[in-house]
């Protein structure tokens, strides 16, 4: 692929092959760059068949920039002059987007060769627990990951589980040999013995094995393995943002992002003053007393939109709410009563996006009710999120309203790209144009 895209530049820009001097060293160079790139392949571990796209995009990314520098030092090293900055440039870019392309395409392609019962992997489940059922549910969610789990064994297990056969620990040698298993799961804890003489069946049959340590559903994906000596300590939950250059990434596009806004916002700020002066005495902002970064209180800003009243701090608005006035129910269902909250961006209580900050009282009820809801506040609350822009936005008047919206909200935290902040982004502004049922 790098050859091939390499001579499509010398297609475009063919006073690089008038160089006769130089042009074959370019050749050699540019294959020896491929290298380090096999060897940064050679690497990275891949334990299972799914794919993640922003996981393919940093592999992309990190594989361009690795081939870059090394061609770009050797070039300069031999002192090879015959190729133009834009000619690196266009090479890069390309490679930037059929990198990306080519693995998902392939992938898809592989997943659907899958599908039709080819290159899948014989599977065995060692345990009989949630653990391995959770285990089965992943593996068989996708007929295209190609697994196909043969059987379940357990100390003394039924004959059959979940429809699969279940299987005695002390016939697994001689079944892993019928049966040509590919690959062994062990989900049981505690068992130690038992783990050894699995990992000795493995490794007699020359077959992977695999550890599934029994851990919560409520564990991200994404959760981290360190060390402390010799130990290892695994992280439960997964927060990117917790990584001083994707917050230094962040806070720089909150700022850029909220900065061109501010010069337009006098204007806006106008028009939308005289609208609120004029349907109803009272400030142009409401202020109200949010639960912001680590659960400290901030002062969120929105343009007014209901008349002055002594529940605007415990109350929320409902979908015929006689406290809105006409002006503000046209801000509300526009969401343009959020755009206040540009300057609290710019302050740095709050992000373009993240998840929403709720009253004090809020989040004293729901932190008791629902499970994990002070997780959302390892980041700071953003004037759109995740939860808003797949539907949980608004009232929730009902438990499992404000349950969706955690668990959208945590996904977000755990899941984080900048790349996911600008589809918020976009999905929002279509969301403006386009009206929403649950704003009111």
């Amino acid at each position: 692929m790098f050859n091939i895209l390499f001579a499509v530049v010398l297609c475009i820009f063919p006073e690089i092959l008038s160089n006769t001097k130089h042009i074959n060293y370019v050749w050699i160079v540019q294959n020896l760059c491929i290298v380090p790139v096999m060897m940064r392949l050679a690497r990275t571990k891949e334990v299972t068949r799914t794919i993640l796209l922003d996981k393919v995009m940093l592999r992309s990314l990190s594989i361009v920039g690795l081939h870059a520098l090394f061609f770009l030092s050797l070039s300069t090293l031999l002192d090879i002059q015959c190729i133009p900055t834009r000619a690196y440039l266009t090479y890069y870019g390309m490679l930037m987007v059929v990198l990306p392309s080519w693995s998902i395409y392939s992938a898809r392609l592989i997943k659907m060769y899958r599908r039709h019962g080819y290159n899948y992997l014989r599977v065995a489940i060692i345990g009989n627990n949630i653990t391995a059922k959770r285990l089965r549910e992943q593996m068989e969610a996708d007929p295209g990951f190609g697994y196909k789990i043969m059987a379940f064994f357990d100390q003394d297990p039924p004959e059959e589980i979940d429809g699969l056969p279940g299987k005695r620990l002390d016939t697994l040698d001689q079944y892993v040999k019928s049966a040509k298993i590919d690959q062994l799961y062990f989900t049981m804890a505690g068992h130690n013995e038992l783990l050894s003489r699995a990992v000795k069946v493995a490794d007699d049959n020359v077959i992977d094995f695999f550890y599934v340590p029994q851990i919560s559903k409520y564990v991200s994906r994404g959760f981290a393995m360190s060390t402390i000596g010799a130990v290892p300590v695994l992280s439960i939950r997964s927060n990117p943002l917790s990584k001083a250059v994707n917050r230094l990434l962040k806070r720089s596009f909150d700022l850029l992002f909220a900065g061109l806004f501010m010069l337009i916002y006098p204007l806006i700020y106008t028009i939308i003053a005289i609208g609120i002066k004029i349907t109803s005495p009272g400030p142009v902002y409401f202020r109200q007393q949010r639960t912001g970064y680590k659960g400290k209180p901030f002062t969120c800003l929105k343009f007014r939109t209901m008349h002055v009243n002594r529940e605007a701090d415990t109350a929320q608005a409902t979908a015929n709410d006689p406290r809105k006035t006409r002006f503000g129910n046209f801000l509300r269902r526009t969401s343009l009563d959020e755009l206040p909250q540009f300057i609290n961006v710019i302050r740095g209580e709050m992000s373009v996006v993240g998840p929403r900050p709720h009253m004090l009282k809020h989040t004293e009820e729901y932190s008791k009710l629902v499970d994990r809801y002070m997780v959302r506040h390892f980041v700071k609350p953003g004037i759109t999120g995740w939860a808003q822009v797949n539907g949980y936005r608004g009232l929730t008047d009902e438990l499992w309203k404000m349950e969706k919206r955690v668990q959208h909200d945590v996904w977000y935290i755990e899941n984080w790209t900048f790349a996911l902040d600008l589809r918020i982004i976009a999905r929002t502004i279509l969301n403006v144009f386009h009206g929403e049922s649950n704003a009111f």
